[in-house]
């Protein structure tokens, strides 16, 4: 039986893993027509994938986003948790070394999905393998690795998937101290893996093994503006332009979210897609290019981004109260952004990205949307905002 690191399985000895994306089975094919990346389209399967997850009972059984796995260089992790706790509302919860010298740091903040942080003594090489691309090839450790899910019957969740080809990464569910879990393979057209846990009754969000030894974590600055930094909103996914419908149609197979709407950029080569389980849940969005990839001149920021870094998350999204003035305390602490803030408050809503971090790649995003505002986003900041990713590193 696969044993726990803290949230993630060893193989068995001698188990071969696959680490070629393209001879792994996922839940959609790959488009191998020119992509089209219509919406009518996208809607039309995708109404047909949420009635067969709803056929199934895929909604009754995952819930919403309850993780969210970042793996760091081993030197990079306190760095990383440093700068999560400087510049979130996210506050310390534990950090531990297991048996396996994997070092981990929980991050957590009311409302939100837990921020679990991780250092392995070597790269997995299921995920080394996706960071290949000319700008991650340097950090082979560094990505956003895991999306993970609640389940309230993993049994039942992993016999409908098996049915549907689906792979994961252990032949067996993971039993841990107070959870037991399952996660996929990353997928060939995000890089990202679907974590599924199912917690130990009345228990939820202790990640920590009893044997593991504990790990001392960096203090979180005692800075006001940090108590105006709220809930993770939605977390961003670059994919390359032919792969945007089964990326979105692999997703909602596996956890239940139903396609939302999407806003082109045309003059970007852009297309951003919103997912969503309910208004409440954080929100899987997905950004692709109109047509694919020719050259950095004229392709424009998403795919460019994809060419140099791979498909990844890109960005993660916090609420924000305040957010002229949270935005100014952090500049003047030393974060660094790409642009100006997008919106206004009389559209409804404001924005802003930050340059990406140094030791998890990820660029974060501040939002606040005001009073009435019942949308997701505007097309001007849509806009705006595939603007500044010009501007990244």
């Amino acid at each position: 039986m696969p044993r726990p690191i803290g949230r993630f399985c060893a193989l068995h000895p001698g188990e071969v893993l696959c680490t070629d994306p393209t001879k792994v089975t996922y839940a959609m094919p790959m488009q191998e027509d020119a992509p089209t990346n219509a919406d009518s389209r996208l809607r039309e399967m995708a109404t047909g994938v949420e009635q067969e997850g709803k056929d199934a009972g895929i909604g009754d059984l995952v819930g919403g986003l309850a993780a969210v796995i970042i793996s760091t260089e081993p030197g990079r992790l306190m760095r990383a948790v440093g700068e999560l706790l400087a510049t979130t509302g996210y506050e310390d919860g534990e950090g531990f070394r297991d048996e396996e010298c994997l070092r981990a740091a929980v991050l957590r903040c009311p409302g939100s999905a837990d921020m679990v942080l991780q250092a392995r003594p070597a790269p997995h090489p299921a995920f080394a393998a996706l960071n290949t691309a000319p700008r991650a090839r340097a950090l082979p450790s560094t990505r956003l690795e895991t999306l993970v899910f609640p389940v309230r019957d993993l049994e039942d969740y992993m016999a409908i998937q098996r049915k549907r080809g689906v792979r994961f990464l252990s032949p067996e569910i993971v039993t841990a101290d107070r959870y037991r879990f399952i996660q996929t393979y990353p997928s060939r057209f995000t890089g990202n893996s679907l974590g599924f846990i199912e917690w130990e009754k009345g228990v939820r969000g202790i990640y920590r093994p009893d044997h593991a030894g504990p790990l001392e974590l960096p203090e979180k600055p005692e800075h006001p503006h940090l108590q105006r930094i709220g809930p993770l909103d939605h977390a961003a996914t670059r994919v390359r332009a032919g792969d945007r419908d089964p990326a979105i149609l692999e997703f909602l197979s596996l956890t239940g979210y139903r396609f939302s709407f999407a806003v082109p950029v045309e003059s970007q080569n852009s297309l951003t897609s919103v997912t969503r389980r309910n208004p409440e849940d954080c929100a899987m969005v997905f950004t692709s290019g109109l047509s694919p990839f020719r050259d950095e001149e004229t392709s424009g920021p998403t795919e460019t981004f994809i060419h140099r870094y791979g498909p990844r998350v890109h960005h993660l999204a916090f609420r924000t109260e305040e957010i002229r003035n949270t935005v100014t305390a952090l500049e003047r602490d030393g974060l660094g952004f790409l642009d100006g803030m997008a919106g206004s408050e009389e559209e409804g809503i404001h924005q802003i990205f930050t340059r990406p971090s140094p030791h998890t790649m990820l660029v974060t995003e501040y939002l606040h949307r005001y009073g009435e505002f019942d949308g997701f986003f505007t097309e001007g900041n849509v806009t705006r905002l595939t603007a500044a990713t010009a501007r990244q590193d």
